[in-house]
């Protein structure tokens, strides 16, 4: 699996008995994302991917919205100062009538897996970025059994999770539960980019009859990365975030939490959810 993957020497420990072995882990590097040469942001990811995951946080920072926004993407040449190529850094070359965000130095972001803006400030400004609204119609009718069965099929399609046991996950799947695809990061935020980026790459936005579900909890940061891609379902094996929740029950998006075994809680868009009798009943 090239660098996504690196192998270290650990000391073993097991009911008092000591060993030596090599062990399997997840690798985590920089990637500094460029637009139109200029410096815009630095993530820590698991290296693959990196062209979509790239495109994917652009949709996210409303910049791109189609297939057409986007020229090519490609690894900086001589991105050291000796002149090697580390696969570490992307430019992002975008069509001439792609509106720009401003780059200052008080504008480029440094991501990281708890990242995010907060308070209502942040709900405004994905309110008003977003470039499609959550308008799935006929509205998505998502049985509580299905749901329930996502998340095994999410582990058993995790490749690199199973030699390291150290990667988020994030899939896509139809409102009648076809794996549309699956992306693992070291990052949750980033597996997310990496199904956006691939599905604009694809000209597929919006996503608007899907469903996201996340390995871990869901941030503010997910939930925003749904709604700027016009998924109307987001679920979570873990928590959400209060701010998550908040902007889920603003812009009509279906927020379902702790989606584990059989059980599950919908915090925001319970419509969606086709349930035998009305919510509160039973």
């Amino acid at each position: 699996m090239g660098r996504v993957t690196e192998r270290r020497k650990v000391l073993r420990i097991r009911d008092g008995a000591l060993s030596s072995r090599p062990d399997t882990l997840v690798a985590e590097e920089p990637l500094e994302i460029r637009l139109n040469g200029r410096p815009l942001a630095i993530t820590m990811r698991t290296p693959g991917d990196d062209f979509a995951l790239a495109a994917g946080f652009l949709v996210s920072e409303g910049v791109l919205g189609a297939a057409s926004d986007l020229v090519n993407i490609v690894y900086c040449a001589g991105a050291t100062a000796d002149g090697i190529n580390t696969y570490n850094v992307v430019d992002v070359r975008t069509a001439p009538d792609v509106v720009l965000p401003d780059i200052t130095l008080e504008r480029n972001v440094y991501t990281t897996s708890s990242c995010g803006l907060c308070g209502k400030a942040s709900l405004d400004a994905v309110r008003t970025t977003a470039r499609w609204p959550i308008a799935d119609e006929p509205p998505v009718r998502v049985t509580p059994g299905l749901l329930t069965s996502l998340p095994d099929r999410l582990r058993a399609a995790q490749r690199v999770f199973d030699r390291t046991g150290g990667l988020h996950a994030a899939a896509l799947f139809t409102d009648d539960g076809e794996l549309l695809d699956i992306r693992e990061d070291v990052g949750r935020h980033n597996a997310v980019d990496k199904l956006v980026g691939r599905a604009l790459q694809n000209d597929a936005l919006p996503l608007s009859r899907t469903i996201l579900l996340v390995s871990g909890r869901a941030s503010f940061e997910l939930a925003q990365k749904a709604v700027m891609a016009g998924i109307p379902m987001l679920a979570a094996v873990s928590a959400p975030s209060s701010l998550a929740v908040d902007l889920a029950a603003e812009t009509g998006l279906t927020l379902v939490g702790f989606l584990r075994g059989t059980s599950m809680n919908v915090y925001a868009g319970e419509e969606r959810i086709a349930l035998r009798a009305p919510a509160g009943q039973g």
